[in-house]
């Protein structure tokens, strides 16, 4: 595939995705995630043996609080070529760290999968004002941007990736490198699969799921060396049709957009929101709080 059509793709993204939704209003956290430090709760955390949660049932995991989750694509500062829709997914360089300066500043504790799996499962207790970073399509400055400014906040992240563009130099973009992925897995970041170039989820037929699934699940446990166990569907859009094929393939949670979960299978309908790149650090803070 040749990357103008692969920059075609991320524009689609770009263009089709949708974080305007709010939640419905949901049950707070239990006491018990909230009354030990933070530190306990890390130390804790870093101990924890998915292996042995039995999933809950969804009504359940609806009941818990939702986990504020953020979504980020692009940082980089704007180009007289991008157009008014595609500042919305460019998050400028300053505006960006000044945003993480603001979850610090503001108490947020980031979390990493296996924790939202325990605490959405088991009602494991989490930090205090719990939050987790999430950074889709592969792109170069997530790793010479956004790595350095939250290492200097110890905040960690969830990178999913898109194995088309791995390693590739586009026309407006380039791509982190096989070796660039690795050391995010390495310094304790989790990577997660986007399919290999974005192809909407709920149109997967016949080979779709090798193409889609396996063979960039393949890619990135062999780039890793850990198994891929988190999903994010392509511009948000899933079907529960394509719920089973996940699950069969070892996956533990997905990651939509701002619609409403799924009653049957929360844990693949987790909810994001997309930070703006008009959004102030007030007004992402505010949203935090509307959406979660």
């Amino acid at each position: 595939m040749k990357i103008n059509i692969l920059t075609t793709i991320t524009a689609a993204a770009i263009l089709l995705a949708s974080c305007q939704s709010k939640p419905q209003t949901e049950a707070s956290n239990s006491k018990d995630s909230t009354d030990k430090t933070s530190q306990e709760i890390k130390t804790e955390s870093s101990k924890i043996d998915v292996s042995k949660i039995k999933v809950a049932d969804a009504k359940t995991i609806l009941a818990r609080k939702q986990v504020p989750i953020l979504c980020y694509h692009q940082v980089r500062n704007w180009k007289p070529t991008d157009g008014k829709v595609g500042k919305d997914y460019i998050v400028e360089i300053q505006n960006f760290k000044d945003q993480m300066k603001m979850l610090a500043d503001s108490g947020y504790h980031t979390i990493l999968p296996d924790q939202l799996y325990a605490y959405l499962n088991t009602g494991a207790a989490l930090p205090s004002k719990p939050i987790m970073l999430t950074f889709d399509d592969t792109d170069m400055d997530q790793f010479t941007i956004v790595r350095p400014t939250l290492d200097k906040l110890g905040y960690k992240a969830v990178y999913f990736i898109m194995t088309v563009s791995i390693g590739r130099k586009g026309k407006f973009v380039d791509y982190m490198t096989s070796e660039q992925i690795k050391q995010l897995a390495d310094e304790g970041n989790v990577i997660g699969s986007h399919t290999y170039d974005h192809k909407n989820f709920k149109k997967y037929t016949g080979k779709d799921w090798e193409e889609q699934l396996d063979k960039p699940t393949k890619r990135l446990e062999e780039i890793t060396g850990k198994k891929m166990t988190e999903f994010a569907y392509p511009f948000g859009l899933w079907n529960a049709e394509g719920i089973p094929e996940l699950k069969k393939r070892g996956f533990r949670m997905a990651y939509q957009l701002s619609t409403k979960r799924d009653e049957k299978d929360p844990l693949f309908t987790i909810r994001r929101i997309i930070a703006s790149g008009y959004w102030s650090p007030k007004t992402l803070s505010n949203s935090i709080k509307n959406s979660f």
